[in-house]
């Protein structure tokens, strides 16, 4: 009895010295965090510097210090209740939200909308629209409880078959930054954050994890680094994801010149870095990380924490820089939704942000091809719009079955997507009974088939990764001859899918197959023996082949994967209801062997040599001079557009460039000025053009005109000097192209320009010799 007693004295008195630690402990606040640092434990240190271990099969991450749960969230950073440090939860994107649709215990559903994905945003060219859509994502990011959503993906397209270019923006960097940094914007006014990914060098998905990217450190500076700089210059991230690749033979996470020298010593960044999701590698050690300049590790192993207090201990981690990230994680969290207790209803306004899905995708879907009617047809002129149609023939897989996103961790759980057959029906056009009924059939016995054959545990079974594409169905002619005469126009959509973890095929999946191009070939001469139109709608979220069956259809449309409201977007484009307005921001070219990346990607023996150096898309074709089968660029209209009145300006370190756009067609549309730049010859070789500045023109009426005016700086056109770790622009007459694309110029005006020069920090050396291309 005298030891029970004795047991239970020292739990009481214990309880009051941990009560009292705790009343005594700060609470952590935006004016304390000096305070709460010096009060926190070396443990409570290492711990807030790992992520909870959440993972990406359907386990919660805990939000603040209550039991609210966020299923299916990616991660989360840990919570200290002694110093009032709550947890904060991180959402995969960039879509849209992804978490768990459904959950136990509740009847109600927990869908995000799926926007547009990158590739589909970019292509709008809009910034005010781009800022729109991360406006909704942020919301929808705190309704649903989370704290930051893990995007944008801003790594550039070195080739058409990286599998994750659907979630990217484009080849150039100038465009990816600024589209990149209006997404942050957009999500960051409405109190939500980002994780500006992958940190660097990214651009394949083959061996991600282990492919050491070997490039010049002018190519990192000028291509691969420059978006995420203008993103951290023009919109502060609150944080950016340090990719899983090597970089000149250091693992990014582990590289203190790109994480402390060149993010936040050149650049000037203030957030916190986190790991890309891997836990502990073989080669790296945590407290090198630590050092490098990553804040968080994620998803977060209980052994990084160990080893991080052990490194202080033994000596090999100077406890300076383990206070220094934690004062940033510190920083960090104060910001947060969790932190300042929002009230999360998890009912975000999904309807919302439907139309906001539908206006984005309308004017990123590009008009690659419209060509004349054909000549026996009721009506004369071009073949889109459409006009006054009851009756289409709706052919292909993907018309029934319309991708809105791309896999993995990009993929949103949605609540509907609108196929072709709606989106037809909600403008009031028909499709042909039998066809449409042949193909719902063969999707239901696919969809059985494919995912028995194809499935990676029942989670991928189950969609939880993303929309499956099917294999296209054999088309009799019987088939097609019996629908010509109940339609008055053909619609065939030809689909692609990719994503996380795999790169693409060049022969199965840039290229048609034999299936594909026979329907192409059989409706295009069907239906054009009876003088009726052929439409080809392009549903992938990256380049594909257009060059060898591009003369066959009367018109092509690239609609991406343009989220949720993926069939009415592409209706509203098909019927004229609005102007396509959309411009490629990457060279679709006539092979996908005719970038010279090809020659190195994805590399061999886990080195991807960039030999190309800095001619990557249309730097390349376009100072090489190859054909392509559509320019960087390049995007088709209703209407057309005049340009007069170019005007170039320079006022000491800036530069205003200026244009008027007039609308000289018969339909209200958009156009999108692009200005490129040639160099003057010098110590430096340059491309033949670079993209320095765009802007697109508001809905213009019928003879309405709209003066743009871009303003740069003499920055901005300086190239990477390595010898002497700089920028430089030389001094000299610079030519400023203004056009519709990087083959399409309307107006030139050649000014002066004075030298300008930066110095910046000596960083990523290459370790290895690189044969770089040069111009002859």
């Amino acid at each position: 009895m005298k030891f029970f007693r004795t047991i239970v004295l020292a739990t009481v008195a214990s309880l009051i010295t941990t009560n009292a630690m705790a009343q005594q402990a700060p609470q952590l606040s935006a004016d304390n965090i000096d305070a709460v640092l010096k009060a926190m434990t070396l443990q409570e240190k290492a711990r807030l510097l790992v992520g909870s271990a959440t993972d990406f099969f359907g386990e919660t991450a805990v939000v603040g210090n209550s039991a609210t749960l966020v299923p299916g969230a990616a991660g989360s950073t840990p919570a200290i209740p002694r110093l009032g440090i709550p947890a904060t939860v991180l959402t995969d994107g960039p879509a849209g939200v992804r978490i768990n649709p459904t959950r136990e215990g509740t009847t109600e559903t927990f869908y995000a909308t799926g926007f547009p994905v990158g590739s589909c945003l970019a292509a709008s060219w809009n910034q005010d629209l781009v800022r729109k859509v991360g406006e909704a994502i942020g919301n929808e990011t705190m309704e649903y409880r989370c704290d930051v959503i893990l995007a944008p993906g801003m790594n550039l397209h070195r080739s058409p078959l990286c599998g994750r270019n659907f979630e990217y923006y484009s080849e150039d960097p100038l465009l990816t930054g600024k589209i990149a940094a209006a997404y942050i914007q957009g999500v960051q006014s409405q109190g939500a954050g980002v994780s500006a990914k992958h940190f660097a060098v990214n651009s394949q998905e083959t061996d991600r994890t282990s492919t050491d990217e070997r490039l010049s450190v002018r190519a990192a500076r000028e291509l691969y680094l420059r978006g995420f700089e203008i993103a951290v210059r023009e919109s502060a991230p609150w944080t950016i994801m340090s990719s899983y690749n090597l970089i000149n033979g250091q693992y990014s996470m582990g590289n203190l010149d790109l994480l402390t020298k060149i993010l936040r010593d050149d650049w000037g960044y203030k957030g916190i870095v986190m790991t890309d999701w891997i836990g502990i590698r073989d080669g790296l050690r945590t407290i090198d990380e630590v050092i490098a300049g990553n804040d968080l590790m994620e998803p977060g192993q209980k052994r990084q924490a160990e080893q991080i207090v052990e490194g202080v201990e033994n000596g090999t981690l100077d406890i300076a820089y383990v206070d220094r990230n934690v004062r940033r994680m510190l920083e960090y969290i104060v910001k947060t939704p969790s932190f300042r207790h929002y009230p999360a209803t998890n009912k975000p306004d999904l309807k919302a942000h439907a139309q906001i899905t539908r206006q984005s995708a309308n004017e990123g879907i590009v008009l690659l091809k419209n060509g004349n009617l054909p000549s026996g047809a009721k009506a004369e002129g071009k073949t889109l719009p459409l006009k006054d149609l009851k009756n289409v023939a709706l052919f292909g897989v993907s018309s029934y079955h319309f991708l809105s996103g791309g896999t993995g961790s990009g993929c949103v759980h949605t609540p509907y997507v609108v196929d072709m057959v709606e989106g037809l029906k909600n403008a009031g056009i028909s499709t042909t009974k039998m066809l449409t009924e042949v193909y719902q059939k063969y999707l239901e016995f696919a969809s059985v088939k494919y995912n028995a054959e194809n499935m990676r545990g029942e989670w991928f079974m189950q969609g939880a990764w993303g929309e499956q594409k099917y294999p296209e169905m054999e088309v009799s002619r019987r088939l097609i001859n019996n629908d010509v005469r109940n339609a008055e126009a053909a619609i065939i959509t030809i689909g692609r899918q990719a994503g996380e973890g795999g790169d693409r095929n060049m022969e199965t999946e840039f290229n048609l197959n034999d299936d594909e191009r026979a329907l192409i070939k059989n409706v295009c001469e069907v239906f054009h023996a009876q003088d009726k139109p052929v439409v080809v709608v392009i549903n992938s979220g990256s380049v594909i082949e257009t060059a060898s069956w591009r003369e066959l259809p009367d018109a092509i449309l690239c609609a991406w994967q343009p989220g949720e409201e993926a069939g009415n977007s592409v209706v509203d484009i098909l019927t004229g209801k609005v102007c396509p307005s959309g411009k490629l921001t990457m060279t679709w070219p006539i092979d996908g062997y005719d970038h010279y990346s090809s020659r190195n990607y994805p590399g061999r023996n886990r080195v991807s040599n960039h030999d190309e150096d800095i001619y990557v898309g249309y730097r390349y074709f376009d100072t090489f001079k190859k054909d392509v089968a559509y320019p960087f660029g390049y995007g088709l209209s209703y209407t057309t557009f005049d340009y007069s009145k170019p005007s170039v300006k320079v006022n000491g370190d800036r530069i205003s460039v200026s244009v008027t756009v007039k609308n000289t067609g018969k339909v209200s549309g958009k156009e999108v000025a692009q200005v490129y730049v040639t160099a003057p010859q010098g110590k430096l070789e340059k491309p033949a053009q670079e993209l320095k500045a765009f802007a697109k023109t508001r809905e213009l009426k019928p003879g309405e005109s709209q003066t743009l005016t871009m303003e740069l700086a003499r920055r901005d056109l300086a190239s990477y000097d390595e010898a002497n770790s700089q920028w430089l622009t030389e001094g000299g007459s610079y030519t400023f192209s203004i056009g519709a694309s990087s083959r399409d110029i309307r107006n030139t005006v050649a000014v002066k320009v004075g030298q300008y020069t930066e110095k910046t920090s000596d960083a990523l050396r290459p370790k290895h010799e690189l044969k770089l291309l040069k111009q002859q």
